[in-house]
């Protein structure tokens, strides 16, 4: 797959091209139909599908104080649109410089790159240029004077409710990881780096692995049995989210901790994905390391007999 950041790398690619565009934080079921179906349609003109989105949340520059926590980092992102086989990857460098730029000018930035330009495939809500004010009428409109169609895909729903990541969100959020699952087409993947802790978890027999996982949807707080990726290989372990009342009683940032069984290397640095299988219990405060040392050793037999 190849990856570009510049609209003017699309003239590189052969045409016709057929652009999927939006946000797809998550990558669910919704996205997914939307870039099969430039897939397609880029197949039987013997052109090239090109995938196209930001690096980061628009909101979390234009908004950040209203931004949503974010479902997929971009590498995971690129590594979902490799196994669907997408042909190329257009991820722009979200600036205010582009935030600035006119709908029109920003179609026609499109139209001037990809030759030609034979559609683009958007859901229902996707908004573009300046302040948003470009909607699917206007692409439409856009499309008839510059020679592109535009192809709308419809919603897709679950359960009788249209998929969306808002719905995911939440479901994280309140710890509906079958929700979830059902959304995206797979269970739920927290990923993070590995940052240096206290290691207090290796003075008491269970050293943790600390995740930097900064902007990312967080499942409520507790420990969890989970499934662990770690450079291609899968692991199991336990995982406690929250602020850790036993051992910093007046933090309130939220960390995200996790103890891989019969594993022992050094993690810093490494990005690790976590699959949360089951909830064991919730967060809760002890009386000293000794009390928090033999949960942890109860938590630990509990997952096991799950994973």
């Amino acid at each position: 797959m190849k990856i570009l950041d510049s609209i003017e790398e699309l003239s590189g690619l052969k045409g016709p091209i057929v652009l999927a565009a939006g946000t797809l934080d998550g990558l669910h079921l919704g996205h997914q139909a939307l870039i099969r179906r430039a897939m397609d349609e880029a197949s039987s003109l013997g052109g090239t599908a090109v995938v196209m989105t930001f690096d980061r949340h628009p909101a979390s520059l234009l908004r950040p104080e209203n931004a949503p926590s974010l479902l997929t980092r971009n590498e995971t992102k690129i590594s979902l649109l490799r196994e669907m086989g997408v042909q190329a990857l257009l991820l722009l460098p979200f600036t205010r410089e582009l935030a600035s730029v006119p709908a029109r000018d920003f179609v026609g930035s499109l139209v001037m790159a990809a030759v030609p330009l034979h559609s683009i495939c958007v859901g229902n809500q996707w908004s573009f240029g300046k302040g948003g004010e470009g909607d699917l009428g206007l692409l439409e409109i856009l499309g008839k004077e510059s020679g592109f169609s535009v192809i709308q895909i419809p919603p897709i729903e679950e359960s009788g409710t249209p998929i969306s990541s808002t719905r995911i969100r939440t479901s994280i959020g309140e710890g509906d990881f079958e929700d979830a699952k059902a959304c995206l087409g797979r269970p739920y993947l927290l990923t993070g780096t590995v940052v240096t802790g206290q290691r207090l978890g290796k003075t008491i027999g269970f050293p943790t692995a600390n995740l930097d996982v900064a902007g990312m949807q967080l499942p409520p707080d507790g420990v969890y049995a989970v499934r662990v990726s770690l450079d291609g290989s899968v692991l199991s372990g336990v995982c406690n989210i929250g602020v850790r009342p036993t051992v910093d009683s007046s933090a309130s940032h939220r960390t995200v901790e996790a103890h891989l069984f019969d594993f022992s290397k050094d993690l810093v640095g490494k990005v690790l994905g976590l699959v949360f299988v089951r909830f064991l219990r919730g967060e809760r405060k002890f009386s000293g390391l000794e009390e928090l040392k033999a949960q942890i050793t109860c938590d630990c037999i509990a997952a096991r007999e799950i994973l």
